[in-house]
């Protein structure tokens, strides 16, 4: 989804909580005037993006990441359970498996071999975003639903469903539909996806 000036609604929250993370002091109010306006110009300018004030899909990937599309396309790399481990460990995100492992070809064990690094980079930035406690439940594991855009493909991370992250998820980005086994379905305006599934919350990452 593309915003600029003008723009109102839960996208505009959605950039401007964004914003906030790198201190920019908007009120959240999701109204796209002339102070956000200038801060994502100036935020845009700090990452090497164009300075147009409009947020698209390299400046919204620089706000939930860190960094601009044009860096080298380091988010596609695939990384070792230890390297996610020490990103999470980094951030503060804990994580738990039933069977306290975490061989990938084990149900009871909860993996980061082969995460997607965009997978890691934006638990980080909901950690971040939320300043809510993260705890992983479910990672690269065996045992969850398959396609393309799976959990053993890297791009899916179970949270727990706190109620600070539950409250950030719901009051942030906009409920857009329900999945066919009835979780209920939000969608950030970077195209992740959060589902409300009955013991966690299942997140894909897509950007």
């Amino acid at each position: 989804m593309t915003v600029g000036k003008g723009a109102n609604g839960p996208a505009v929250k959605a950039a401007q909580v964004q914003l906030n993370r790198y201190g920019y002091g908007l009120a959240v109010d999701g109204d796209f005037g002339d102070g956000t306006d200038a801060k994502v110009k100036s935020f845009q300018s700090s990452k090497g993006l164009d300075a147009d004030g409009i947020i698209g899909p390299d400046t919204w990937q620089a706000l939930v990441t860190g960094s601009s599309g044009s860096n080298g396309g380091g988010t596609s790399t695939v990384l070792t359970h230890s390297q996610a481990a020490a990103i999470f460990n980094g951030a503060g995100i804990g994580w738990t498996s039933s069977g306290n492992c975490s061989n990938r070809n084990s149900t009871s064990c909860t993996s980061f071999d082969g995460l997607r690094r965009a997978s890691a980079d934006g638990a980080v930035a909901l950690r971040r975003a939320s300043n809510c406690a993260l705890t992983i439940t479910g990672g690269s594991e065996t045992g969850h639903a398959g396609g393309t855009y799976s959990h053993w493909n890297g791009y899916k991370l179970d949270f727990s469903p706190t109620a600070c992250l539950s409250n950030y998820i719901t009051g942030t980005f906009p409920r857009t539909g329900t999945r066919g086994d009835g979780a209920a379905l939000y969608t950030a305006p970077s195209g992740n996806i959060y589902a409300r599934e009955s013991s966690h919350w299942d997140v894909t990452f897509l950007n």
